[in-house]
């Protein structure tokens, strides 16, 4: 499984999911923490859109919940995160993404010796620090490739 890292869900925010899930009530006065002001929900894939994944640094870590996907990075599906992040005791950094992409036993590691995907090392900035926005540019740089350099035309020598 794998969770697309550069797209949003239109205008959702943190806030937004926490009423929706029942867990900031509609009235609460609760104010969040100044870090998930701006958290807004990202598109995570096709794949179960409507269930929530946290990609975080391992400074939260839950036995039976988190999932270590190395020594910085954690991943946990529970409501526990969100409630931890609602109330300033959760992970330093984290990414919330609806949905996940999948892929069948063997078809993602056919696809990459095809060379139908480019893969980089990930690192805290490239998750949580950079915009959107600059994500893809910059895991692109991270492997030497200038983006303006490519093109979508095949051609012949």
């Amino acid at each position: 499984m794998g969770l697309v890292i550069n797209k949003t869900v239109a205008d959702v925010t943190f806030e937004d999911m926490l009423k929706r899930l029942d867990i900031l009530p509609e009235d609460d006065q609760i104010k969040l923490p100044p870090q998930t002001r701006d958290f807004h929900v990202q598109f995570g894939g096709p794949v179960e859109t409507g269930r929530g994944f946290v990609l975080h640094t391992t400074d939260y870590f839950v036995a039976d919940s988190t999932l270590p996907i190395d020594e910085q990075i954690g991943l946990t599906a529970t409501l526990d995160v969100l409630r931890a992040i609602a109330t300033g005791e959760g992970p330093r950094h984290a990414l919330l993404a609806l949905g996940y992409s999948g892929w069948a036993p063997g078809q993602l590691e056919h696809e990459i010796q095809q060379n139908g995907w480019l893969h980089c090392e990930s690192d805290e900035s490239l998750l949580f620090d950079l915009d959107i926005d600059q994500r893809y540019q910059a895991a692109l740089k991270k492997i030497g490739i200038d983006l303006s350099m490519l093109s979508s035309q095949a051609g012949h020598a």
